[in-house]
C-alpha cells in the first residue's frame, strides 16, 4: 500500500466502542474528545478499538459481528475499579486478558483518575493491600504484555484516540493490511 493510499485509510479512520460500555455524559464527553466518528460494536475483549476502510472497499470489521480487535484499551474509571478487576472479578478480567493474548491483540491499560504513586501509597477504596496490588497489575502486564497508562479523566479520550491511531498508521505502514 503506497503512501496516498495510507493517507486514505487513516481519514475513514474511526472509534468502535463495545456495547457494554455505559452511555453516560461522561462516555459523550470522551467520544467529543476523540474528535473522530465514533461507533459502537460488540467487541470480544477491551472497551475501545478502531476500524478503517481499505483501499479495496472493505473495513477491517464488521461491525454488526463480533468483533476481535487487533489492538484494544481497556479502560477502567478509577484505581478502585481496577482493585475490583484484580480482586473479586478477577476470573472474568482474566478471561478477557487471555482471550486478547489468544489472538495476538495489543492491549492498553488505561485508568482514569489514578497515578503509581496513589497505588503504592493505597489511595483508593479497596481492602486489596498496596502491594498486592502493584505486584499483580506488573504480573499481569508481564503475563499479558500489556501496557499501562494512568491519566486523568479529561485526558482519556484524547489518549485513547491517538494510541489506536498510531497503531493503525503503524501497521499501514509495515503493510499488514496489503
Amino acid at each position: 500500500m503506497d503512501i496516498f493510499e495510507q493517507k486514505q485509510v487513516l481519514e475513514t479512520f474511526q472509534i468502535l466502542v463495545d456495547t457494554r460500555e455505559q452511555d453516560t455524559e461522561r462516555a459523550r464527553d470522551r467520544y467529543e474528545r476523540m474528535n473522530v466518528p465514533v461507533f459502537r460494536a460488540k467487541l470480544n475483549y477491551g472497551d475501545y478499538t478502531y476500524n478503517a476502510t481499505l483501499p479495496s472497499g472493505e473495513t477491517l470489521f464488521d461491525i454488526n459481528s463480533n468483533v476481535n480487535p487487533i489492538c484494544a484499551v481497556e479502560r477502567k474509571m478509577s484505581l478502585d475499579e481496577l482493585a475490583m478487576c484484580l480482586g473479586k472479578d478477577r476470573k472474568r478480567f482474566q478471561r478477557e486478558f487471555e482471550r486478547a493474548k489468544e489472538a495476538g491483540a495489543r492491549v492498553i491499560l488505561l485508568c482514569e483518575n489514578a497515578s503509581w504513586e496513589n497505588l503504592i501509597n493505597g489511595r483508593y477504596r479497596s481492602k486489596l493491600n498496596p502491594n498486592a496490588y502493584l505486584g499483580s497489575l506488573v504480573a499481569w502486564a508481564a503475563r499479558y504484555d500489556f501496557q499501562l497508562l494512568f491519566c486523568k479523566e479529561e485526558t482519556s479520550g484524547r489518549l485513547i484516540k491517538e494510541y489506536l491511531y498510531r497503531d493503525l498508521k503503524e501497521r499501514l505502514e509495515r503493510g499488514e493490511f496489503g
